[in-house]
């Protein structure tokens, strides 16, 4: 069965971290490129962090370059989000998306090009 599952959310005091896991199941995660998505409910669904299939490319949203770090363990088809250093404004329902790639080290751009979407885990930074 097809599935994008989060885990690793929950609630952290500002300057605190933690790591997300977006674990796949029934589709050839090698063949993907998969991103990172937030949405709270005063904002629009915004890209957090992407990496390539390979691994080797990854790109991120202004407001989170130098404090998150995207990674992927294709042995384990699984894609971390490291977060440091959160800040309230990170709380949000995190989304991880998976986009079939047409080259290695591809980034997607759209959000139509998502094929999966997983079901969401809550990230809440308070004190």
């Amino acid at each position: 069965q097809l599935a994008l599952v989060e885990s690793g959310g929950g609630l952290v005091q500002p300057g605190g971290s933690l790591r997300l896991s977006c674990a796949a199941s029934g589709f050839t995660f090698d063949y993907f490129a998969i991103s990172w998505f937030r949405q709270s409910p005063v904002k629009e669904r915004e890209g957090v962090a992407s990496i390539s299939k390979s691994g080797r490319e990854t790109d991120y949203a202004g407001s989170v370059k130098g404090r998150f770090t995207i990674s992927r363990d294709n042995a384990k088809n699984t894609v971390y989000l490291q977060m440091n250093n959160l800040k309230p404004e990170d709380t949000a329902v995190y989304y991880c998306a998976a986009s079939k790639a047409p080259y290695s080290d591809y980034i997607p751009v759209l959000t139509e090009e998502y094929d999966y979407w997983g079901q969401g885990t809550q990230v809440t930074v308070s004190s």
